[in-house]
């Protein structure tokens, strides 16, 4: 996997790519490190009991929003009509913006 292009290719996308001086500064790699499941899964918002706005469980624990990230994992915590709506979302969603969705739940 490419982070750095991809973080590039997505600041083009929403009409912010960065400056030659940004990109020597390190501003890329930055937003590589700040976005890492380990930096965010270590944030302390995230290490506490925590609820967004408008959920309904007040005590739900952050493992209702962190997973592993196991290939196929998926399977455990979707049924295959959920996975199936979340292909046809992110198909819908993305067909016209260049950047072709790999990691799918198809096949697997």
């Amino acid at each position: 996997m490419e982070p750095k292009k991809h973080v590039k290719r997505l600041a083009e996308f929403i009409g912010r790519a960065f400056s030659e001086a940004e990109e020597e500064q390190g501003v890329i790699e930055q937003i590589i490190e700040l976005c890492s499941l380990q930096k965010l899964k270590n944030l302390e918002v995230n290490k506490t009991t925590w609820s967004p706005p408008g959920f309904n469980d007040k005590h739900a624990s952050r493992t209702a929003f962190f997973r592993k990230g196991m290939a196929g994992d998926f399977k455990n915590h979707m049924t295959s009509k959920m996975a199936q709506t979340l292909d046809d979302v992110n198909d819908e969603k993305f067909k016209e913006s260049g950047l072709e969705i790999w990691a799918s739940t198809r096949n697997n």
